[in-house]
């Protein structure tokens, strides 16, 4: 069993809800798990997920100074005893949290071995420990995933690499990853393509790599019907960085990426927050694009910074944001095995382990109020009842008779020469606005 208070021992018990009037800076003021919010509790619409990488695995390093985080769980000197250290941390964090849920990339719950076989056989060994832990404590992995990003020989790409050797390299490092996901019950396996897209086309052959990243999803989705693995596949779009131009770059080119390739049927998609503004989208956007395709899988919760141009990975706290986005969550009935993984870092600043609980807080409150805020819009169809109203004319007259497919241009000039010139009529948008904020304070 993991030692309760063995590095986090500032946080003596499990995060108790309190409720909104809470001075505890250690509380939920929001988020209560057992609450009911229509037909499901509270815990089952939220799916709260920690990201590994970012929370364990995050020194406080950024591209202008080296690691500032002195993290009692990396001081060991052998990299599987460290790795063990940081999975008890991993555990005693969750459960004092009081999550259910865990996200990791293969190379953050092991170490990278001299050989190919040496890093399979550390995968193999952590995977074990996270078991027993999983068993001890109920905690369960919501998505998997493989670092096809960190090492030198990804430079130019994993699946879309120039290399085959590489590309092949790549494709035996998922098997492991996917592997390893359905030893620990993972109900999710993610594919970010961090480095697969191009910096020049003065040497690249952009359909040739596009081929080659179909080729190898659809290897991975041969292999997940192979060894019977039930989780689903979701891709996470972004649009750049660390490559220039990436190729999935967000829902609508993902989408469009699947349906070429013929591969639609076997993914979902994984919306980040910070993501979708750095492709020039908001957030609820890239998730209504993907929820209209049915295609929204699950969610990467954090945020960027509007006056920084690259992916700060912050915690969420627009309670605005986190409305909107329960509301398309909820209108498409969840996310069924999908969840709201924090893909966030605390600030270089947080240097104190306690620091990592705030976050989580700050996060997990932002979502319950906005999922309490969404659950009051839609039952009130304060927003709903004029979207339904301003499309009444698509519902009969030339506006049904147009969406049957019964008629043509033709035709409709002729009804059009017959009729009366259309009156505009208004979009109310700052009246909807006014709308959403009522419900805001």
């Amino acid at each position: 069993m993991t030692t309760l208070n063995r590095f986090f021992p500032k946080v003596d018990r499990q995060i108790p809800y309190e409720g909104k009037d809470s001075k505890n800076p250690l509380s939920f003021r929001y988020y209560d798990k057992n609450r009911n919010v229509g037909n499901k509790t509270m815990g089952e619409l939220l799916r709260f997920s920690v990201a590994y990488w970012h929370t364990f695995m995050g020194t406080g390093s950024d591209m202008f100074g080296g690691p500032n985080f002195k993290r009692e769980w990396h001081k060991a000197s052998n990299p599987i005893d460290r790795a063990r250290d940081t999975m008890e941390a991993a555990f005693e964090f969750f459960q004092k949290l009081g999550v259910e849920y865990y996200c990791f990339h293969d190379r953050d719950i092991a170490p990278e071995g001299q050989t190919f076989v040496q890093s399979c056989r550390n995968l193999e060994t952590v995977v074990e420990f996270a078991k027993s832990l999983q068993k001890e404590t109920g905690i369960k992995v919501l998505w998997g995933t493989a670092n096809l990003f960190s090492s030198p020989i990804y430079s130019q790409g994993a699946a879309t690499s120039p290399d085959a050797r590489v590309m092949a390299h790549a494709a035996a490092q998922v098997k492991n990853a996917i592997d390893a996901t359905k030893e620990l019950g993972g109900e999710n396996y993610v594919f970010w393509g961090g480095r697969e897209g191009y910096e020049t086309l003065l040497n690249t052959d952009m359909k040739k790599e596009q081929e080659q990243m179909a080729r190898f999803l659809h290897m991975a989705v041969d292999y997940k019907h192979k060894i019977g693995f039930d989780g689903q596949f979701l891709i996470e779009p972004k649009p750049a960085e660390p490559t220039k131009h990436q190729y999935d770059f967000d829902a609508a080119s993902a989408l469009y990426f699947l349906k070429e390739h013929d591969l639609l049927d076997h993914f979902k998609l994984n919306i980040e927050a910070n993501h979708a503004t750095l492709a020039g989208h908001t957030f609820e956007h890239e998730l209504a694009v993907a929820s209209a395709a049915g295609k929204l899988g699950s969610v990467d919760a954090n945020r960027g910074d509007t006056m920084l141009g690259w992916d700060t990975d912050q915690f969420p706290v627009d309670i605005y944001s986190t409305t909107v986005a329960m509301m398309i969550i909820l209108n498409q009935g969840g996310l069924g095995k999908g969840g709201l993984n924090f893909d966030a870092k605390v600030r270089r600043s947080s240097t104190d382990p306690t620091d990592l609980f705030h976050a989580h807080i700050g996060g997990m409150d932002a979502f319950a109020r906005g999922l309490l805020i969404a659950r009051r819009i839609i039952d009130d169809s304060a927003l709903s009842g004029f979207i339904d109203k301003r499309y009444d004319s698509y519902r009969s007259g030339i506006g049904a008779t147009i969406m049957s497919g019964r008629v043509g241009l033709e035709e409709i000039e002729k009804w059009v020469i017959g009729a009366e010139s259309p009156v505009l009529q208004s979009g109310r948008q700052e009246m909807l606005e006014n709308i959403l904020n009522s419900y805001l304070t």
